[in-house]
């Protein structure tokens, strides 16, 4: 009897040789990884170690080499907008919500690329994951709580109807019972949607908990990577970013 053979899925998001930064000054170093159609991929790392920078170069917000591949597209080269289009949503860290815009209109923002007929099912979907936007629906964005303002800026990258979530520190500034709760519906968006997820995130026991995949990024190069269920057992992961 012949073993049964299952064929190898692709990876949604591909990176190789990445190098980006600033002007001339390079932040990443030739980076590899990937995430998983349908999985979540945590990076860690101390401050200024490229995280941030990491998202920033797949939405080609940032000059860089290198290859960078969507669904088996190359994306490097393209425009910001070319990138939103192909369904990758991006949450930046400070959340970036339009204070002086009602919560309605930040959401409009989001799904700028949609037609008319197909903006209130956005709405509606994105108010299924967060109540309290509708409830806040003509509020002021600037006059939410810190949680609520977070929660917008996840809702607006949802408008689009992503295949790929890129998260800038989420729990950031957020009470403990309010990050419980984010990386509760960052879950479920997962599960229920499939939306694959790339997530920079400080708190290291939430993003572990969060990811099936994790890597470490130490002054622009990756020096650890591997499942998250692994990561969490490093004594190395364990001594700089678990307190243990």
């Amino acid at each position: 009897m012949t073993g049964e053979v299952h064929p190898v899925t692709a990876p949604l998001l591909e990176v190789t040789g990445l190098h980006a930064g600033y002007g001339r000054v390079d932040v990443l170093f030739g980076i590899d990884f990937t995430v998983a159609d349908g999985g979540i991929t945590a990076i860690l790392g101390a401050n200024g170690a490229g995280k941030t920078t990491t998202l920033r170069a797949i939405s080609a917000l940032v000059t860089s080499r290198g290859q960078i591949r969507f669904q088996g597209e190359r994306i490097n080269g393209k425009r910001t907008e070319a990138i939103a289009r192909r369904r990758i949503g991006h949450v930046p860290d400070g959340r970036g919500t339009l204070g002086r815009f009602s919560v309605e209109e930040n959401l409009r923002v989001g799904g700028y690329t949609l037609p008319k007929s197909e903006l209130e099912a956005g709405f509606e979907g994105v108010f299924r994951y967060f109540p309290r936007l509708k409830e806040r629906r003509r509020q002021q964005a600037g006059t939410l709580s810190g949680g609520e303002q977070q929660m917008l800026a996840i809702g607006r990258a949802l408008m689009l109807k992503p295949k790929l979530l890129l998260m800038d520190e989420p729990s950031f500034g957020l009470a403990p019972i309010v990050v419980d709760e984010m990386f509760h519906i960052m879950r479920t968006i997962n599960r229920e949607q499939g939306v694959s997820i790339l997530l920079v995130e400080q708190n290291a026991h939430q993003a572990l908990a969060l990811a099936d995949h994790a890597f470490v990024l130490e002054t622009g190069r990756v020096v650890l990577s591997g499942p998250a269920d692994a990561l969490i057992k490093d004594e190395a992961v364990s001594r700089s970013y678990l307190g243990y």
